[in-house]
């Protein structure tokens, strides 16, 4: 199983999460590209420690929304979306060869990524953009969505993913963070959350219901509260229930 967080969203002098502890319990970074958050010098450092303790590094790129945290909807049309995904995972290349690693897979942060489960559009911008730079780098995206049809239709690898600290629905989408719930802040909850899903290939809905899950990657968020402490738990649990934590790029 794979163990992905957000990080590199540090922004000049504004500092989220603590990146370099994240990093030692992760295999897998989801690195800002500078639209939603992350700053040139805070994005390439971020890159240096992925490479220094061997985790691998994927783009995180979004709807153009430094004020909004790339959180907001932003109907920009699918034309110019596609350059600004473009634009962002260049400038994350760059900087990754910069510092001695690569971009190895995509995800699309925050907005991005809920409208794409949805919105034919924007997901067919998602995919071109990520075949424009790269046919083979993977996505990253939510199981049965509208991205992960569109992306196979493409030719594209998709890499379903799950999430340790977020409250799901009874269709199977994550519940809006702006709904009470939304967000899990107790370690045990989360690390109960995580051990459904790698063993048993299942989550429990708000609502009490069971939904199918089939994950290949959790992402553990790193910017949330406790989010060290969490990301290490999460590590722990799985490799005492004999779940090998590795990469899947």
């Amino acid at each position: 199983m794979d163990l992905n967080s957000d990080v590199g969203e540090s922004f000049g002098n504004w500092t989220f999460g603590d990146d370099a502890a994240v990093i030692r319990s992760v295999s897998s970074v989801n690195v800002a590209c500078g639209f939603h958050a992350g700053d040139p010098t805070g994005i390439r450092s971020t890159c240096a420690a992925a490479a220094a303790a061997g985790v691998t590094v994927g783009a995180h790129p979004g709807y153009r929304d430094l004020a909004g945290f790339g959180r907001r909807f932003l109907d920009v049309a699918p034309t110019e979306l596609v350059d600004d995904l473009i634009y962002q995972i260049g400038a994350l290349q760059a900087l990754a060869r910069a510092a001695g690693t690569g971009v190895s897979y995509v995800k699309p942060h925050g907005a991005l990524y809920n409208t794409i489960a949805h919105h034919q559009g924007h997901a067919r911008a998602v995919v071109e953009a990520v075949r424009g730079v790269d046919e083979t780098l993977p996505l990253l995206v939510l199981p049965h969505s509208e991205i992960e049809r569109a992306a196979r239709a493409a030719g594209l690898r998709t890499v379903a993913e799950a999430f340790a600290d977020r409250a799901y629905t009874p269709a199977g989408t994550l519940v809006d963070r702006r709904e009470a719930g939304a967000v899990l802040h107790d370690t045990g909850e989360v690390v109960e959350h995580v051990l459904r899903i790698a063993t048993e290939g299942r989550i429990r809905a708000v609502d009490g219901s069971w939904v199918d899950i089939a994950a290949e990657s959790i992402c553990v968020h790193g910017d949330t509260p406790g989010a060290v402490r969490m990301a290490a738990a999460v590590h722990g649990a799985l490799t005492g229930a004999g779940v090998t934590i590795a990469g899947f790029a």
